[in-house]
């Protein structure tokens, strides 16, 4: 039997993976919950936390869980415990002491920029209050940033409740007209999208289902938010979903149609928000 050439495998190898969709190569931040709703004398739920191209499959980077914080029904803080950090996801358990909803989020609020020192492109993260000890203050071509994201993972013990739900007027923000504890296969839900306390209309969601890795096609469901805000889903399938939404930060264009790039200043940065959740849906 005649062997194929290694070259001929490896060009095969290239070709299939340049004709893969894009979105099969995005690396996506998620919390795993292992259930969401439970029943019991004080259950617990354990939380995997990841960033990878396989939607809840750990294959890329852990997802670190410096910002981790645990709302319990009654608005106070939970702990989180045997918080580890591998090299492809992070963990942690929750025990669920009072009945009703726990929110699980992470936020994040920091700038980013983009300037030059002589010749040298440079690239920097941080905060506004160590903005100008780290950047030059005589930088050129500079190109401020400000990057808020909201990961949120909802989880009940026994009936749900919504005291967790209520927004804080912060950035891009889920409220839940169908309680996110409360979805079914077949079911259309109904949500709401708010951008500093305010309707946050026509924001893109994406609805993408788990398991991507075993199907060729993503699956994913893409709405948008009417005047209101407000959006509907309706679920084909049990399972684990992942909702992401964003402002579309600046729109650049490609070739003859590129628009210019927007310059943002520490005073006035490009700001660019973003949504996530994993949400559990349920067999009726």
């Amino acid at each position: 039997m005649k062997k194929t050439p290694l070259w001929r495998v490896a060009a095969l190898a290239v070709s299939l993976s340049v004709a893969l969709p894009m979105a099969a190569h995005a690396h996506r931040a998620w919390m795993l919950p292992s259930a969401t709703v439970l029943s019991g004398n004080e259950p617990w739920v354990t939380v995997d936390a990841a960033v990878s191209n396989d939607l809840f499959y750990f294959e890329h980077n852990a997802l670190r869980l410096d910002g981790l914080a645990i709302i319990a029904p009654d608005g106070s803080a939970a702990a989180a415990e045997n918080k580890s950090t591998g090299k492809y996801r992070s963990t942690f358990d929750v025990k669920l002491t009072q009945k009703g909803t726990y929110k699980l989020t992470m936020v994040n609020d920091g700038l980013s920029a983009s300037y030059k020192v002589g010749t040298e492109n440079k690239r920097w993260r941080g905060s506004a209050e160590t903005f100008a000890k780290e950047v030059p203050a005589d930088a050129k071509d500079l190109n401020v940033s400000r990057n808020q994201s909201r990961m949120e993972v909802f989880v009940s013990s026994g009936k749900p409740s919504d005291t967790v739900l209520k927004p804080t007027g912060a950035g891009l923000e889920l409220v839940p007209i169908t309680h996110p504890n409360d979805l079914f296969a077949g079911d259309t839900s109904n949500f709401r999208f708010l951008l500093d306390g305010k309707p946050a209309a026509d924001i893109e969601v994406t609805v993408i289902p788990g398991g991507i890795r075993y199907r060729d096609q993503l699956g994913e469901i893409k709405v948008k938010t009417d005047k209101d805000g407000k959006f509907s889903v309706k679920w084909p399938t049990p399972g684990m979903y992942w909702m992401s939404a964003n402002n579309g930060g600046p729109q650049m264009g490609q070739g003859a149609n590129r628009a210019p790039q927007a310059v943002g200043t520490l005073a006035k940065p490009i700001r660019r928000v973003s949504y996530t959740a994993t949400l559990e849906v349920l067999q009726p």
